[in-house]
């Protein structure tokens, strides 16, 4: 009996213990949970929230469901974020949400202004966590998923986990109109990457996901764009996982005061795809052959669009940084005789806290009213925007009402730049830069526009002390 007991008492030990271990596995399961039926994706939310109503509340007020960030810019404390922003791409969200909204990480949104953000069942759950591969979202349908994912609604639900590359890809790798266009140093070739490409998310090496370095806390992730958050406070460094004296040579650890980590460690971008650094809005609407193309096999002039340039293993431009940025503020006045600075970085040679940036340079032409002297949210997509009737006059009002501007009936077309601060596609360390690269006659730093009085290497005295 007292075996037996001993036994019974063991087994039940045993059951405890192996149940113990699966418990995570279970807890994570979504098989049992996500059931149907599931006409809408909705349906999906609202299953989800049983459960996550919390994680709900804290992601309705991160800037990638509201578009929305509290920040101080040029001084003054401003919301700003992707839903009122413009850029040199396809402009401006307003009038456009319905298109926009793709990269969107919910449904429903036509109109950012009376779209409701506190609504916990339109959140899209799916986009971030799907891990099948089979979840997307379609073209100008205000964020709803593409007919073949709506198929799979239940399959995805239940097989849902931690964001993965292509998660985070399907909008940041595809940002400004397709792959590549956008950022220069994210696109889809780093879904699956090799160590030349970034050696942090090397398939056979590190095989990092976005999260490793994004991290996350109540749904807030970490990072900022320049072109969208300029005055954003959730920057990281390189020195969260590497030593600041890294280097086995003095001399390399001495330039870290005054050069940031990507300068050196990624000498080009855009290494495997091209990108776009140019387009003239102001071409648009002209009558001309449709199948010219570059070297890479690009467009240069499509009809709704304008003229193109795109470029492939681009050298950086370098730029004092120092954590914060200025931007081009919806409905202010611009000096048509300077080109305009839509998003760019702020400090200078005296300021302590900058050091030298890699940045992706985008130009371009864009509509701006003539009398007020405000660039123009013009309306592009759907009816009544620019793609459909070819009409810039229609497009500027449309899409000033959207944005709630005045127009004045007479535009034209300012030049316009954005900085875009290069921080991935890191190189394998022996492709780092080496002296010569900077420094010397041929060197790639122009150090006057830098404020040096020259190349601080021939005269000691022209570099920066601390």
């Amino acid at each position: 009996m007292k075996s037996t007991a001993r036994f019974s008492l063991r087994v039940a030990a045993l059951t405890l213990l192996v149940g113990m271990i699966a418990l995570p596995a279970f807890a994570g399961s979504h098989k049992n949970r996500i059931k149907e039926p599931i006409k809408e994706p909705q349906d999906v939310t609202r299953q989800c929230l049983k459960c996550h109503m919390d994680e709900a509340k804290d992601f309705m007020k991160s800037s990638h469901w509201r578009w929305s960030l509290e920040q101080k810019i040029d001084g003054k404390t401003v919301e700003m974020g992707k839903g009122n922003a413009l850029n040199n791409y396809c402009t401006s969200v307003a009038g456009n949400e319905k298109f926009c909204s793709k990269c969107h990480a919910g449904y429903g949104m036509t109109d950012f202004k009376t779209y409701d953000f506190n609504n916990a069942e339109n959140i899209d759950c799916l986009v971030c966590h799907d891990t099948t591969g089979n979840y997307a979202k379609d073209t100008n349908t205000a964020g709803y998923p593409t007919a073949r994912a709506m198929d799979r609604l239940l399959m995805v639900a239940q097989n849902v986990g931690k964001p993965n590359r292509d998660n985070c890809g399907q909008c940041h790798f595809f940002g400004g109109g397709g792959d590549a266009i956008k950022h220069g140093d994210l696109d889809s070739t780093m879904s699956y990457p090799d160590k030349n490409l970034y050696v942090h998310m090397d398939l056979e090496g590190n095989d990092f996901s976005c999260i490793e370095c994004h991290q996350t806390e109540d749904h807030m992730i970490t990072g900022n764009s320049l072109g969208v958050s300029p005055g954003g406070k959730t920057h990281f460094d390189c020195t969260e996982c590497h030593e600041s004296d890294v280097h086995p040579e003095s001399r390399l650890n001495a330039h870290v005061d005054t050069v940031a980590c990507q300068t050196c460690h990624i000498p080009t971008f855009a290494k495997e795809k091209a990108t776009k650094v140019w387009w003239d809005w102001s071409k648009a609407g002209e009558e001309r052959q449709f199948d010219e193309k570059d070297e890479h096999g690009h467009h240069t002039y499509v009809k709704k669009k304008g003229e193109m340039k795109y470029d492939m293993n681009i050298v950086p431009t370098y730029k004092w940084y120092n954590g914060t940025g200025g931007a081009y503020l919806r409905g202010a006045k611009i000096d048509e005789d300077e080109v305009v600075k839509i998003a760019y970085p702020l400090g200078d040679m005296k300021d302590n806290d900058a050091k030298i940036y890699p940045f992706k340079v985008m130009a371009g032409k864009q509509i701006y009213d003539t009398k007020y002297k405000n660039l123009i949210t013009a309306k592009l997509a759907n009816e009544g925007g620019y793609w459909k009737d070819f009409d810039w006059d229609k497009a500027a009002r449309l899409g000033s009402k959207a944005s709630g501007l005045p127009y004045s009936g007479k535009y034209g077309f300012a030049e316009t730049i954005m900085y875009w601060r290069i921080n991935h596609m890191v190189a394998p360390k022996e492709q780092a830069l080496s002296c010569l690269d900077c420094h010397g006659d041929n060197g790639r730093m122009d150090w006057k526009e830098l404020g040096y009085k020259g190349d601080p290497m021939s005269n000691p005295k022209w570099a920066r002390s601390n």
